[in-house]
């Protein structure tokens, strides 16, 4: 299936390879390099390049690409989930994926992928399970890996690969058992100039942290499970009882996982908790004006934070003057992306910005005014109104464990038993 995997960095270099079967020179990289060349970003590479002899399937994250090389038709998305585990278990190893992190821990990293693969194959992707193998690094760890010329990969096989869920180790034990999920959505729209949605879907996730003893079963519920238009479960969740009676019933990891990922799409109502009065014009005598107002709905009664707005300039910009009410603009001359980054909106606030746009002398004004993009997050909210219903939480025996008190709301809710 996967022959190598090649990472590299935003400069173009190289700097790590791992083969599983028989080595495959790193100068079939260079079809990529052709794709990266005729690209503006770097999201807008193929994520699937055909050679004559080779297939290269990538992802970019976290400033870097992770190429993985097959010799013969493999499906695509397989290759990249497997691609997009690789990182997540590098980001839970060693809290963040960077070149600087990867070089550093390089001996850890290669054991974790000779486990996640075998023979070209994904064998162990579960974090809870790979940590049993290999234990995550730490000073007195590797000073004493150092000193004595071990590593840390364990000699034992897991628990969890010897039963039929090799996602959980066995023999879990907490003082407090208890579960945290948070659903987590993204929305994507487009608002027109009068403030109409022309288009809006979200893409929803709902993680979870379970520290939960023993083998508990559990079944979570939803008010309005017909939102969903697209889903997509970690292996736990037994998908035919979800067809049937749409409820999650699963017997969850040890620890941090993604429970599912869901889409939202365009036919649903979604309400857009910002609204924005924009003016940008420009004079066919030279330079423009910029006038851009944000403010929450009133209707969202939820604080509105990490506001941040992007607008892509037209080339002939030279640079632009202007006078926030709240948080700060940087303009790159060079890129000619003007960023304002507003922060958290006040309760009654109305964050403005206005000022002069500069242009180059004797150039019309752009044939389309720029799109203005906005980032920002709300807490304890789901923007698509979706609403857990209940969570039924059984032990060894199936038996519901005593005590179960849970909290339901949009955005966030616990369990503690």
């Amino acid at each position: 299936m996967i022959h190598s995997l090649f990472v590299i960095n935003s400069s173009g270099d190289v700097f790590m390879e791992k083969h599983w079967k028989s080595v495959i020179h790193r100068s079939v990289c260079d079809y990529f390099f052709d794709a990266q060349r005729k690209v503006s970003s770097p999201e807008d590479i193929p994520p699937v390049i055909a050679t004559p002899h080779h297939y290269l399937i990538s992802i970019y994250r976290s400033q870097l690409f992770f190429v993985a090389i097959t010799q013969s038709e493999a499906p695509p998305l397989f290759v990249i989930e497997f691609l997009h585990r690789v990182v997540d278990i590098i980001e839970d190893y060693f809290g963040d994926c960077t070149e600087f992190l990867i070089k550093e821990h390089y001996v850890v990293v290669y054991e974790l992928l000779d486990e996640m693969l075998d023979n070209g194959f994904p064998l162990a992707t579960e974090s809870n399970i790979l940590k049993e193998l290999i234990k995550p690094p730490n000073i007195l760890r590797t000073i004493a890996n150092t000193v004595t010329g071990k590593s840390n990969l364990s000699h034992t096989l897991p628990t969890g690969q010897l039963s039929n869920i090799p996602w959980r180790r066995t023999g879990v034990k907490y003082t407090n058992n208890e579960a945290y999920f948070d659903v987590i959505e993204e929305v994507d729209a487009i608002i027109d100039k009068s403030g109409s949605v022309v288009f809006a879907e979200i893409q929803g996730y709902i993680d979870c942290c379970i520290k939960l003893s023993g083998m508990p079963d559990l079944s979570l519920t939803f008010i309005n499970p017909r939102l969903f238009d697209d889903v997509s479960f970690h292996p736990c969740v037994r998908f035919r009882r979800w067809e049937s009676e749409r409820i999650l019933s699963f017997v969850p990891p040890d620890g941090n996982f993604r429970l599912m990922s869901y889409h939202i799409g365009a036919q649903n109502v979604v309400a857009i908790p910002l609204y924005v009065k924009h003016s940008i014009s420009f004079k066919e005598t030279g330079g423009g004006r910029l006038d851009i107002t944000i403010g929450p709905k009133q209707t969202m009664g939820k604080m509105v934070e990490n506001v941040v707005v992007e607008i892509p300039m037209p080339k002939t910009v030279l640079n632009v003057t202007l006078t926030p009410t709240q948080g700060k603009y940087t303009f790159d001359p060079v890129s000619k992306n003007m960023v304002w980054e507003i922060g958290r909106i006040e309760a009654g606030k109305l964050p403005n910005i206005r000022g002069h746009i500069s242009v180059q002398t004797g150039s019309s004004g752009p044939e389309a005014n720029p799109i203005i993009s906005i980032q920002f997050t709300i807490s304890q909210l789901a923007v698509s109104g979706l609403k857990v219903n209940r969570l039924d939480m059984y032990g060894e025996k199936y038996k519901p464990f005593k005590g179960v008190k849970y909290l339901t709301k949009n955005g966030r809710f616990q369990v503690r038993t």
